[in-house]
């Protein structure tokens, strides 16, 4: 069950994007024009999109972020379908199978 402590940790994760770049990342991705079966982990809106939404997920998988908060506040399987296929792509070229993983566990929860 969410507290307070979560809804702070949650408006902070707010802010954060803010900062970040998030909401033009968000439109980015959302746009007519963006292809996620050629999209990139190298775009720096993909990335941070990517680095977002891992951060999300690693906080709810460990318990420090109350996970039913943050799916009613996010929509995560959707930021995922857009950008899951560049995380695949890097976790191929690396070799590297986690990478990510936690943003794409979170996506998946949701449904």
């Amino acid at each position: 069950m969410a507290n307070r402590e979560d809804a702070a940790l949650l408006v902070q994760l707010a802010q954060w994007g803010s900062t970040m770049g998030i909401e033009e990342a968000q439109h980015a991705i959302w746009s007519d024009t963006f292809d996620p079966e050629t999209a990139s982990a190298e775009d720096v809106l993909v990335s941070r999109i990517l680095t977002w939404g891992e951060t999300v997920g690693t906080l709810t998988k460990n318990g420090l972020l109350d996970t039913d908060l943050v799916l009613d506040w996010l929509w995560v399987s959707g930021l995922w379908t857009r950008v899951g296929p560049a995380a695949v792509k890097l976790r191929e070229k690396h070799g590297v199978p986690e990478l990510y993983e936690n943003f794409e566990a979170l996506a998946t929860r949701q449904g």
